[in-house]
């Protein structure tokens, strides 16, 4: 293993104080490791730190992930801090829900292809067929779950049968025209991520950018945000956004908001899936 390759990656949210960096870095280094990146954040309203430590192992000697984790507890316990291990070469398995429009699916199938997002699709979700045959030629198990008003509980316990049985740890709302119930959203709080096809906190809802053309924006966006029980609220991840003027239509609108949508989702995935994004109350932090 070179020294540019991480083996492991430690996240850490803790009350800040004297000595904390030291502290960590110093346990990696006693375990045999040596570090490959480190970021760290203090967040003066709440007086928290966020540290995100990737390390490796040149000589062969650290320890398992397990056993970090293990020996790093007491640590935690003396800290009051809430810290995870993470197997830096292992994909994260996820599942991606979709409708009717394909293209931030067809975007994330193409980078995962492509070795650009370190993820693994365990399967395809949907409440239509559109992207089926997609699903097919991607070879990726694809699951046709219709809703209605009435068959919305069941085929919510159908996505969370899935999502244990293929162990997925996050599941990626790719253009998902469907609104996750207060039970749902809970089973998946901070391990959901949304596409919202406008800038939000703006025009949240239904055709917003219908809502952004009728008011005359000048820059129009996308934002990728983790789900919560209030609709488009969540904590935002990632926003790419591109300026428009009097002359676009309300068409070109949503031309250039799709592709605004691809960028912010698939960086917001890769985010999470490099352990990058923590959550900071109703805000995150990235390190990117």
């Amino acid at each position: 293993m070179t020294e540019n390759q991480p083996k492991f990656i430690l996240t850490i949210s803790t009350p800040d104080r004297a000595g904390l960096v030291s502290r960590v870095t110093g346990f990696i280094t006693e375990q045999g490791g040596f570090i490959v990146e480190a970021s760290h954040h203090n967040d003066p309203l709440s007086g928290n730190a966020f540290l995100r430590i990737s390390f490796g192992d040149a000589q062969g000697n650290l320890p398992s992930r397990k056993a970090l984790a293990t020996a790093f507890k007491p640590i935690a316990a003396d800290l009051g801090a809430e810290a995870h291990f993470y197997d830096a070469a292992k994909p994260l398995p996820i599942i991606i829900a979709v409708s009717r429009f394909g293209h931030c699916l067809y975007d994330l199938i193409h980078r995962v292809q492509s070795g650009i997002l370190p993820v693994s699709v365990k399967a395809i979700i949907s409440n239509h067929k559109d992207m089926q045959s997609f699903a097919e030629w991607a070879q990726i198990p694809f699951h046709h779950l219709p809703i209605t008003k009435e068959t919305k509980p069941q085929q919510e316990a159908e996505i969370k049968a899935i999502i244990e049985e293929t162990k997925s740890e996050l599941l990626v709302l790719a253009r998902y025209m469907q609104i996750l119930s207060e039970d749902m959203s809970a089973y998946v709080s901070g391990k959901a991520i949304n596409i919202h096809h406008s800038f939000l906190p703006s025009f949240k809802g239904a055709r917003p950018y219908s809502q952004a053309y009728e008011r005359g924006v000048k820059v129009i966006g996308a934002t990728a945000h983790y789900v919560t029980s209030d609709l488009d609220e969540g904590p935002i991840i990632e926003q790419a956004v591109e300026r428009v003027d009097h002359a676009a239509s309300a068409e070109e609108f949503v031309n250039i908001g799709r592709d605004m949508e691809c960028v912010a989702l698939a960086r917001a995935v890769r985010w999470h899936a490099e352990r990058r994004v923590m959550l900071n109350g109703s805000r995150t932090i990235i390190f990117k």
